[in-house]
C-alpha cells in the first residue's frame, strides 16, 4: 500500500506499446512531436518524458514555459517546443534550450529582441499558421511581414512550420479539414520561398495521424493517443491505457434502512447497507457531479456505485453485495472503458478525466 492513500500508477510498458503503435502507422521518415503538455496528460511530466526520450523520440512538446523548464530539470535533453510562449518570459525560454513556437508578428519580434541579447546563432523557432482553428497562429494577411522579416533576421532558424487541425477527428468535417491543408500549402510555399531551407512541415494530432495518412509530411504530434486513446473505439481497442488511478478503502459503514450519507443528507439507505469510504474526493480529480449513483469505483471486480455527494477528501460507495474489509483495493479506472464511461456520464471527454488529476495524488512508475 502507497505512503498516499491514493495513487495514480503509471504503465511504462503501456506508453511504449502505445507509441510503436502508432510508429507503425507513419512512414520511417515521419517523426514524431510527443505532447507531454498538461503535466504529460496528467500522468507527470517527467516520467513520460524521460521513457520517450529512451525511446529515441524526436521532439518533446508542452504548452508553456515552466513545463518545458520542469523537464530540462530532470535532465531531459530532447529538443522541447513551447506552444505558447510569453513574450515576457522569452529571456529564460532561451536560457533552458527550449525552442518557442510563434504564432504573431508581436511574438516573433519580441524573440528576436530576446535572442540579440545573447550571441546565439541559428536559434531554432517554430512558427504556427491559422488555417481555420482560429485560435492563434499567423493569417494570410500576415504573410508579406513576416515574409520580411524572415528575409532580413539570420540568427533565427525555422524548424517547423505548423498548423492546428480543427475538426480532424470528425468524418463530417472531412471537406472543411482538407480546405485547412490547401491553406496551409500555400501559406507554407509562401514563407519557405524567402528561405534557402525548408523546414519541417507537421499538422496532424492522434486522429489526424488515423483519419489523414496522407497529411503525414515530415512531422506528427501524437499526444492522447500516447496515453491510450484513439478518435474512436477501433483504435482505441487497440491502444493500452498508461494512466490508473487506485486506492484503498479507508473504513467500512454499516447503516440499517432509512440511514443517510453524506452532506445534505443526499443518500437513504433502502435496506441495510455496508458502506464504503474511500480516501479521494473533487480536489483529487473525482469529479462532484459523480454523486449519488450517477459515478462508479470497482472493488473486487464489482462495481460500486459512489452514494451521497462526493467530498472534498472522501468519497462514500455503496458495498452492500460486495465482499470487502478496510485496506482492500479500489480502483477508480485501469482501462478505457471506466474513462469513457464517467466522461459519457459528466458530458465531457477522456482529457478532461485525466488532465484533471490533482498534483498531490502520488504518481507512481510501474
Amino acid at each position: 500500500m502507497s505512503n498516499n492513500p491514493a495513487r495514480l500508477e503509471i504503465n511504462a510498458a503501456a506508453l511504449r506499446f502505445n507509441l510503436q503503435y502508432f510508429r507503425n502507422l507513419l512512414k520511417p521518415s515521419t517523426q514524431i512531436l510527443a505532447v507531454v503538455k498538461a503535466n504529460g496528460y496528467g500522468c507527470g511530466s517527467s516520467y513520460i518524458g524521460k521513457i520517450l526520450e529512451q525511446e529515441h523520440i524526436d521532439y518533446l512538446c508542452v504548452a508553456y514555459l515552466q513545463e518545458g523548464i520542469a523537464l530540462r530539470k530532470v535532465n531531459i535533453k530532447s529538443p522541447i517546443l513551447i506552444l505558447f510562449p510569453q513574450i515576457e518570459s522569452l529571456d529564460q525560454l532561451i536560457a533552458h534550450h527550449l525552442e518557442p513556437n510563434l504564432y504573431s508578428l508581436s511574438s516573433l519580434k519580441a524573440f528576436i529582441n530576446a535572442l540579440k541579447k545573447t550571441k546565439k546563432v541559428n536559434y531554432p523557432i517554430h512558427l504556427k499558421l491559422n488555417t481555420g482553428m482560429n485560435r492563434l497562429g499567423f493569417t494570410k494577411d500576415e504573410i508579406p511581414q513576416l515574409q520580411s522579416i524572415l528575409r532580413q533576421e539570420k540568427n533565427i532558424m525555422v524548424k517547423s512550420i505548423c498548423t492546428h487541425f480543427a475538426s480532424s477527428g470528425e468524418d463530417r468535417d472531412r471537406e472543411f479539414t482538407k480546405t485547412q491543408i490547401d491553406r496551409y500549402i500555400n501559406l507554407y510555399n509562401a514563407l519557405t520561398s524567402v528561405l534557402d531551407y525548408s523546414p519541417k512541415k507537421h499538422v496532424s494530432n492522434t486522429s489526424g495521424i488515423i483519419n489523414y495518412p496522407e497529411y503525414q509530411f515530415d512531422m506528427v504530434r501524437l499526444g492522447l493517443g500516447l496515453y491510450g486513446f484513439g478518435n474512436d473505439a477501433q483504435v482505441t481497442h487497440h491502444l493500452k491505457l498508461v494512466p490508473r488511478l487506485k486506492t484503498n478503502i479507508f473504513q467500512l459503514q454499516y447503516l440499517q434502512k432509512g440511514e443517510t450519507v453524506g452532506y445534505n443528507r443526499a443518500f437513504t439507505t433502502k435496506t441495510q447497507s455496508t458502506i464504503a469510504i474511500i480516501p479521494l474526493g473533487y480536489s483529487d480529480g473525482l469529479d462532484r457531479r459523480l454523486s449519488n449513483h450517477v459515478g462508479c469505483v470497482f472493488i473486487n471486480g464489482k462495481k460500486a456505485p459512489i452514494v451521497g455527494m462526493v467530498c472534498m477528501d472522501m468519497t462514500m460507495v455503496d458495498v452492500t453485495d460486495i465482499a470487502c474489509k478496510v485496506g482492500d483495493e479500489v480502483i477508480i479506472f485501469d482501462h478505457q472503458d471506466h474513462i469513457l464511461e464517467m466522461a459519457k456520464n459528466l458530458d465531457t471527454i477522456s482529457y478532461e478525466i485525466i488532465t484533471t488529476i490533482s498534483p498531490r495524488i502520488e504518481r507512481i512508475l510501474k
